[in-house]
């Protein structure tokens, strides 16, 4: 194929694209249109200024401000209630404590859904789980079970011990590690506290399901494990521009959805790993019994 022919495929790829693009901007316009022509005369929240088609508002929230500041200057401007869109979907900013508090208490099942985000999809399991299901007839089942099964006044109370004894073991390693620096001269002992008030949640969650702490036992495993946790969790609140823009998710820009799989996948295999051992565990207290 002559460099020719070639610019004329390309050009032909991106007229077709453009056009696509172009088609879907303005159906969403008309459906806008249609939603606001309906007769209704309850007064609509502001939207902000500044839309550009397809992205909407994405690029203001871009900048080197903090999205907190920036969306504190629109409230500033456009008063405590406002709207603005992300990509296609229209976003309802509260900015006032007695609207919000109207938002979660009288109003709180029309804001009780979630958003159907891809993290939500993907490390979700397609929505399954309690924290990532939208609300209904499901969430409500399956908090139930976790209310009753696993977060019950008398499950909490059998693994108080446990709690209780992993702070105890934590606090006395950060002494020991002061009397060692102090014992060579320094009379400070720094410690990350984010990192050791996570350390204190795995080793809790470990002990009751396996029976042994997170930390101190396989260094470069527990680092393996810590860092697909932190992934999970990033990934978990990433924004993607699939969710802005749900049309372009088969090309996966960001490749977000592409670290999204990869992290589940070894997730899944780290649970099977742990549920296999569990098994073994109870196997092992049964024979005890006996």
């Amino acid at each position: 194929m002559d460099m020719e022919n070639l610019f004329s495929l390309s050009t032909g790829l991106f007229t077709i694209f453009f056009g696509l693009l172009s088609l879907l901007f303005l159906r969403s316009s008309m459906l806008r249109r249609r939603r606001t022509g309906t007769g209704e005369t309850r007064e609509a929240p502001p939207e902000v200024s500044g839309a550009w088609p397809l992205i909407g508002h994405l690029h203001l929230l871009s900048g080197s401000k903090a999205p907190h500041i920036t969306l504190g200057n629109m409230a500033d401007k456009y008063g405590p209630i406002f709207t603005l869109r992300l990509g296609v979907h229209r976003n309802l900013i509260v900015s006032n404590c007695e609207m919000a508090k109207q938002c979660f208490t009288v109003n709180d099942k029309a804001f009780a859904n979630r958003p159907k985000t891809l993290a939500f999809e993907v490390l979700g399991y397609n929505f399954a789980m309690v924290g990532f299901s939208p609300y209904g007839s499901y969430w409500r089942h399956i908090r139930k079970i976790l209310t009753q099964e696993l977060l019950s006044t008398q499950r909490v109370d059998e693994l108080n011990h446990v709690m209780e004894s992993e702070v105890k073991v934590t606090m006395k390693e950060n002494y020991d590690i002061w009397q060692k620096r102090k014992s060579n001269g320094s009379e400070k002992a720094t410690t990350e506290m984010k990192k050791w008030f996570a350390d204190i949640a795995l080793n809790i969650v470990f002990r009751a399901m396996l029976g042994k702490r997170f930390v101190g036992e396989n260094d470069s495993e527990n680092e393996r494990i810590r860092k697909i946790l932190n992934d999970y969790i990033h990934l978990a609140g990433s924004f993607t521009v699939s969710d802005a823009l749900p049309y372009l998710r088969w090309l996966d820009l960001d490749g977000e959805e592409k670290k999204m799989k990869k992290t589940i996948k070894e997730l899944d295999g780290l649970a099977q790993v742990w549920l296999e051992q569990h098994k073994r565990n109870r196997k092992s207290d049964s024979g005890n019994e006996d």
